[in-house]
C-alpha cells in the first residue's frame, strides 16, 4: 500500500510540475510541449525502475537505480511546494496573471536550489545531539551514565563500509557506557555484506550494545535479528534487561508490525524496581507509554522529516517528530537518524547522533 501511494504521489507531482513548466516563458521558447512530455516520461520510468529494481536486486546498478529516481521524487517535492507558494500568491494565475508564468519559472529554480541546498546538507556527517536528563531514582554510582543512541543508519548500497567506519569513530570519541540502535540499522532489500557487518562489529561499550528493530528489518512478518547477531549486537524484542541494579533497558519492535499497547506491556512485564529507559523505533503515542513506569523513551524512524516542509505531514502521524518531549513524569527523545531513506538529501534538518547522559535528582525540562 505504502509502494502504489507512493508511485501515486510522484505521479501527480511530476505531472503537476511539467503542466506547469510548459507556461514559463522561458521554458516554452525552448522545448515543445512534446519534448517536455518526453522527458517527462523518461524521467518518470528511471523512477519507476529504481522503485522495481531495489526490490529485485540488490546490485549496484539496482542501487544507482533507487538512488537517482528518489532524488528525482525530492526533487519534484521541493519544485510541487515551491510551485504551490506562488499559485498560493496568484490564486493560480487568476491574481497577477501577466506575471503569473514567470513566477512559476523563479519557483522552479528555487525547488532546484533547495534541492541542491538538500544534497549538500544529506551528505554531511551528522551532528552529536547531547542531551542530560534527570531521573528520580537512578543510583548514585550511576550518575553520569552515557548512553550513544544511533538511529535509522540504512545501511546498504548506498550508505556501506567506509561510512559506517566514520560513524563508529565518532561514536568512540563520546566515551559511551551504552550504545543502543533504535531500528533501521539496515535498509532491508538485502543481506548486509560480511564486510559490513564486521565493521559493525567495532561498536563497543561497558554495558554493551543494544537494538531493537525497525521496519526496514522486517520483511512481512519475518524479522531479520540474525544481521544484528553476526554482528554482536543483542536484540529486545518485547522484553527487557536489568544492565546494572537499578538501571533496567527495555525495547519493543517496530510498531507498524505490532499492537504498541500489546508490545509495551511484554516489554515491561516482571522488571525489577528502578529507572527503566524504552527502546522502540517509532515514537510510542504519548497516550499509550505516559504512566507506565517508564523515565526515558528512545525513539527514531520520523527523521525529523528529512526535507522540509515534508516534517508537517510525518508530525500528523507522528506528533513525537523530533526532539525532546516531558510529559508525565517521564522524558522522550526522538533522533532525526543517522542517515537517510531514499534521496541522500536532508534539508534543515541534520542528521544526528544521541549522546543522552544520566543523572540522578529532580527531573528538569531545562537540562540540556
Amino acid at each position: 500500500m505504502f509502494g502504489v501511494i507512493l508511485i501515486f504521489a510522484v505521479t501527480l507531482m511530476q505531472g503537476y510540475v511539467f503542466w506547469r513548466a510548459a507556461s514559463v516563458p522561458f521554458v516554452r521558447r525552448r522545448i515543445s510541449r512534446k519534448g517536455l512530455a518526453g522527458l517527462g516520461f523518461v524521467l518518470w520510468v528511471l523512477f519507476m525502475l529504481g522503485r522495481v529494481s531495489a526490490h529485485e536486486d540488490s546490485g549496484s546498478l539496482a542501487a544507482m537505480l533507487e538512488l537517482l529516481g528518489m532524488t528525482w521524487m525530492a526533487v519534484l517535492f521541493l519544485m510541487s511546494v515551491s510551485l504551490l507558494a506562488v499559485e498560493a500568491a496568484t490564486g493560480f494565475g487568476i491574481f497577477l496573471a501577466r506575471f503569473a508564468p514567470t513566477l512559476r519559472g523563479a519557483a522552479l529554480v528555487v525547488g532546484g536550489a533547495l534541492s541542491a541546498v538538500a544534497l549538500i546538507q544529506g551528505l554531511r556527517p551528522p551532528v552529536v545531539q547531547s542531551y542530560d536528563v534527570y531521573l528520580d531514582g537512578l543510583p548514585g554510582e550511576l550518575d553520569g551514565t552515557v548512553i550513544v543512541a544511533l538511529s535509522d543508519l540504512h545501511l546498504g548500497p548506498v550508505l556501506g563500509e567506509g561510512w559506517l567506519a566514520a560513524r563508529i569513530a565518532q561514536v568512540r570519541e563520546e566515551r559511551p557506557d551504552i550504545v543502543v540502535l533504535l531500528g533501521d540499522v539496515f535498509e532491508g532489500h538485502g543481506a548486509p555484506g560480511k564486510e559490513l557487518l564486521a565493521v559493525l562489529r567495532r561498536l563497543s561499550a561497558p554495558m554493551g550494545i543494544w537494538a531493537v528493530l525497525g521496519n526496514h528489518e522486517f520483511h512481512g512478518n519475518r524479522s531479520n535479528t540474525a544481521w544484528f547477531e553476526a554482528a554482536g549486537i543483542h536484540v529486545l524484542r518485547d522484553t527487557w534487561v536489568e544492565l546494572r541494579p537499578g538501571l533496567v533497558l527495555a525495547g519493543v519492535d517496530d510498531l507498524t508490525n505490532n499492537n504498541a499497547a500489546d508490545s509495551l506491556a511484554k516489554a515491561l512485564a516482571g522488571r525489577p524496581t528502578g529507572v527503566t529507559v524504552l527502546l522502540s523505533h517509532a515514537p510510542l503515542p504519548e497516550d499509550v507509554v505516559a504512566g507506565k513506569g517508564v523515565n526515558l523513551l528512545l525513539s527514531g524512524h520520523t527523521h525529523g522529516g528529512q526535507v522540509w516542509p515534508f516534517g508537517y505531514l510525518v508530525e500528523q502521524r507522528f506528533p513525537l517528530l523530533e526532539g525532546r518531549y516531558e510529559f508525565e513524569g517521564m522524558t522522550a527523545i526522538v533522533s532525526r537518524g543517522m542517515g537517510t531513506w531514499g534521496p541522500p538529501m536532508r534539508l534543515w534538518r541534520p542528521a544526528e547522533i544521541l549522546r543522552v547522559t544520566l543523572h540522578g535528582g529532580t527531573r528538569t525540562p531545562h537540562g540540556m
